[in-house]
């Protein structure tokens, strides 16, 4: 699980009872498009070389907190795989909607384990709340008041 920080939650950020129902709604997300996954009869080695793909958006943050999060966030999205399962179903592609199922689940195991889309102030910044230990030089500026 994601360790939080005792401080002053990221501005933006939901608390409390929205945070937990915000991750049940991943877990259900992950088990749902896993289940679907199951009956679609795909190649389980393509699930598991493929589940962690959309974290290669982290490389997004070699170029800067606030390019990272727009890379971060493109591949963390439900959008994305949507309009890959809609463009695969138009082509008759289906190879579009097991990799669609497979994105899918991905984002809602990072969303039950607390991993949020990303502010551009910070990796640690996410609408579901901060995550990992604060430093004394990442303290925000609203928090020094």
């Amino acid at each position: 699980m994601i360790e939080r920080t005792t401080e002053t939650t990221t501005p933006g950020a939901v608390r409390g009872g929205v945070a937990s129902l915000m991750r049940a709604e991943g877990a259900a997300l992950f088990i749902g498009m896993t289940l679907f996954y199951l009956i679609s009869d795909s190649p389980w080695e393509l699930y598991a070389i493929l589940f962690f793909a959309p974290d290669l958006g982290f490389l997004g943050y070699l170029a800067g907190p606030r390019i990272g999060a727009i890379v971060y966030n493109a591949l963390h999205t439900t959008v994305a795989p949507l309009l890959l399962a809609i463009g695969g179903m138009l082509v008759l592609w289906p190879m579009a909607g097991t990799l669609a199922l497979i994105w899918f689940a991905h984002i809602g195991f990072d969303r039950m384990l607390g991993y949020g889309l990303k502010y551009g102030s910070s990796f640690h910044d996410t609408h579901l709340g901060r995550i990992g230990k604060r430093k004394p030089a990442e303290a925000h500026p609203a928090e020094a008041n």
